[in-house]
C-alpha cells in the first residue's frame, strides 16, 4: 500500500526517482544493474521508484517486458519504498491491460501518462482515465508531459478526474511554474501534485506539490532525498541551497532527449553499462564535457 498518508489519498511523498532501465551495449536488461540501482537509491533515501516511465525507456520495451520489469521490482523492493509502475499508453485497451498486470504483480500505484501520437480531445481523455481508474481497483497518478506526447490535460479535466476516487495524484511535467501553482490551488486537497520538470521541484514543493518525480534522482538520490524532505517541512532557505548545487543537472541531464543524457551520466559513474535502445543512441560527443561538469559542480564522483 502507498504510505505517508497524511498526504492526499494517502500518496507517497518526497523524491520519488523515476528510474532508468540499465542495459547491455546489445540494448538487454542488464537486471543485476538493475537491483543495485534499487538498493542504492534505497539506501540513498529515495522515497519511491517509478519504474518503466519515460526515463525507463517503457516506449522501447515489450509487453512482456515491460510486465515483467514491474514484477521483477516489486520483488526486489519488497516493500521498503513504494513502487510505481508506468502503464501508460497511446491506446486505453493497452494502459488498462499494463495497469491490470501491474496490481496483479503488486505495484502501489500506476503512472497513467496522456496518450501521446493520437491526439484525443479533453473529453476523450477524462474518458480514457475514467475507464482505467474504473477498471483497475489501485491507486493512479495521472502524467501530463505535452511536451513529449503533444497532448496537453487541461487544469478542467484534472478537476473533474479529481472526484474519482482511485485517481490519487498527477505528476506535473509541463515546465510552467504559474501552471503547477495553479494546480496546486486547485486540485490540491484532492490530488498529490508531483513536480516532473527537476529545474522546478524545490519551487513547487514548497507551493504545496508533494513531492518530485525525477531524472537527477538517479543521479544524486540522497541530494534529491534531503532537498524533497527540507522543502516538505517548509525551510525553503535550505532547500534552495541543495537545490541550487543541484540546478546545472536539471538542466545539463536534458541537453539531448531523456533517458540519453542520464544514462550516459550513470555509465560514467560506474553504475551502469552504456547500453540504450534504438532509435535512440547514445549522447554525442559535443555534450560530454557539460553533462560530466554538471555531475562534477554537485560533488558527484565519475570514472569510478
Amino acid at each position: 500500500m502507498l504510505r505517508d498518508s497524511d498526504n492526499a489519498k494517502g500518496t507517497p511523498s518526497g523524491s520519488l526517482v523515476a528510474i532508468v532501465t540499465p542495459m547491455m551495449e546489445g540494448g538487454h536488461i542488464d537486471l543485476p544493474a538493475f537491483d543495485r540501482l534499487i538498493e542504492w537509491h534505497i539506501n540513498s533515501g529515495t522515497h519511491g521508484i517509478v519504474v518503466v516511465g519515460t526515463t525507463g525507456e517503457s516506449a522501447t520495451l515489450s509487453s512482456q517486458e515491460h510486465i515483467d520489469l514491474i514484477e521483477h521490482c516489486v520483488k526486489r523492493v519488497a516493500g521498503r519504498v513504494p513502487v510505481i509502475a508506468g502503464t501508460g499508453s497511446n491506446n486505453t485497451a493497452e494502459a488498462l491491460l499494463f495497469t491490470a498486470e501491474a496490481k496483479e504483480r503488486g505495484a502501489d500505484a500506476c503512472l497513467l501518462v496522456t496518450p501521446y501520437y493520437t491526439k484525443p480531445s479533453q473529453k476523450g481523455l477524462y474518458q480514457h482515465f475514467k475507464t482505467i481508474a474504473e477498471g483497475v481497483d489501485i491507486p493512479q497518478i495521472l502524467y501530463n508531459v505535452p511536451g513529449r506526447t503533444m497532448c496537453d490535460l487541461s487544469l478542467e479535466t484534472v478537476d473533474a478526474l479529481a472526484d474519482i476516487p482511485n485517481i490519487v495524484g498527477i505528476k506535473d511535467a509541463t515546465g510552467d511554474k504559474a501552471r503547477g501553482v495553479e494546480l496546486i490551488a486547485q486540485c490540491g486537497d484532492r490530488l498529490a501534485v508531483y513536480c516532473g520538470e527537476d529545474a522546478l521541484n524545490c519551487d513547487l514543493i514548497l507551493a504545496g506539490a508533494k513531492g518530485a518525480i525525477s531524472v537527477t534522482a538517479n543521479v544524486a538520490p540522497a541530494e534529491m532525498s534531503r532537498m524533497c524532505e527540507l522543502a516538505l517541512a517548509g525551510d525553503a532557505e535550505g532547500a534552495q541551497k541543495m537545490d541550487d548545487a543541484l540546478r546545472s543537472m536539471h538542466r545539463d541531464l536534458f541537453v539531448e532527449a531523456n533517458p540519453v543524457p542520464v544514462k550516459w551520466a550513470l555509465w560514467q559513474m560506474g553504475l551502469i553499462g552504456r547500453g540504450i535502445r534504438l532509435p535512440l543512441v547514445e549522447l554525442d560527443e559535443q555534450f560530454h564535457v557539460k553533462v560530466l561538469d554538471a555531475l562534477l559542480n554537485a560533488g558527484i564522483k565519475v570514472g569510478q
